[in-house]
């Protein structure tokens, strides 16, 4: 995909037999079987996580595992966490779930997925059936959205805040102005609590109309194999997607680490690890200018857990860096990036000035 263009849209036809970037590969791909030795920049899972509290807390449910799981209590606290009744929360297993019953549940005739981004939204609405349209950013802009871009005539948008792979944080009342009458505007925000503030959230807001906002709790907290998200939404945009839902989908371990994870204590320590991120991709993203001789880029600035940069012969220098010991994510298989994108995960300033002597000699010795 040429990145040049001027923003634009495109439109495909369901899931199976689609032509383009493999919608399903995801950055555990980079570090399973013979990579599951390897650093890992390619997941975007905090690192030393869960910590022993956490993990001690779910433990501590497995006692009642004999009995059907109550979400009640971890509901309630969500709604608490962001000051909502709870009738607009639902607890998903993982936000990669709620973009399932959103694809299932609603009733839409154009969904839109702005890219490049979390690929998921846009596999599960060609699963679905939907015809998905692309809005396609561009390098040039610091994949920024443009709202005009977005077709007045789409009635499900689905925009990611801070974007992965791009780090971008696009402005909130930039993404409340998408919200039109009969559209149903999807935020994901499945990195928000990595912001230092979580400035520009949606997360909360009532006065937008048809919003949806996603939230995880598995990388922050490092619960990626325990599945827990939410769905914030209007309450009979919940009611709709919980008749979707099978029954009993959060396990109880799932929502003790839910209750937990939006306490007074969890969200003081996301908020200490969320400046701690920034400090030390300020330390990865200054590193990284060191090549710009060879070309690389960073895209800037920077503000989720993750940096993306394009980097000229980046699949000969990732296999490299697997020879040298590091897992970093391909970014070919999001729609808008090519052969020459590559994503790293933000780690501690030690493994960072580890990858950056890597990447040095992966540079020089990559043809």
């Amino acid at each position: 995909m040429d990145t040049h263009t001027p923003t634009h849209t495109e439109a495909g036809g369901p899931h199976t037999g689609h032509q383009g970037p493999d919608l399903r590969h995801h950055g555990d791909a980079e570090v399973r079987g013979d990579g599951s030795a390897l650093v890992d920049l390619a997941v975007n899972v905090r690192a030393d996580t869960p910590p022993a509290w956490l993990r001690e807390h779910v433990a501590g449910s497995l006692g009642s595992l004999a009995a059907y799981p109550d979400g009640r209590a971890a509901r309630a606290a969500v709604a608490a966490r962001h000051g909502l009744p709870v009738e607009r929360v639902l607890l998903t297993a993982g936000a990669a779930e709620a973009f399932v019953l959103l694809a299932r549940a609603l009733k839409v005739r154009r969904p839109v997925v702005v890219h490049p981004q979390f690929t998921e939204p846009e596999a599960a609405l060609r699963d679905a059936g939907h015809t998905v349209g692309r809005v396609l950013l561009r390098e040039a802009d610091g994949f920024r959205l443009d709202p005009a871009a977005v077709p007045e005539d789409a009635d499900l948008v689905v925009v990611g805040n801070p974007t992965n792979p791009t780090s971008v944080l696009h402005p909130a009342d930039a993404l409340a102005g998408l919200a039109r009458p009969g559209r149903t505007l999807v935020v994901d925000e499945a990195f928000m609590d990595a912001v230092p503030d979580e400035r520009e959230a949606l997360a909360g807001r009532t006065d937008v109309p048809g919003l949806v906002v996603l939230r995880s709790l598995t990388k922050t907290w490092g619960l990626a194999g325990l599945r827990i998200g939410y769905v914030l939404a209007a309450p009979d945009t919940i009611a709709d997607l919980e008749r979707a839902q099978p029954l009993w989908p959060v396990s109880t371990p799932a929502l003790a680490a839910a209750e937990a994870c939006v306490a007074p204590r969890a969200l003081a320590e996301a908020a200490h690890a969320a400046h701690r991120i920034a400090a030390d991709r300020a330390h990865l993203v200054a590193g990284l200018a060191e090549f710009g001789g060879a070309g690389l880029r960073v895209v800037a600035p920077a503000e989720g857990p993750f940096v993306l940069l394009r980097l000229p012969r980046a699949a000969a220098v990732r296999h490299r860096l697997r020879g040298l010991g590091y897992a970093v994510r391909r970014g070919d298989t999001f729609p808008g990036l090519g052969e020459e994108w590559l994503r790293l995960a933000v780690r501690g300033r030690a493994t960072t000035d580890g990858f950056l002597g890597a990447l040095g000699r992966a540079v020089a010795e990559s043809p």
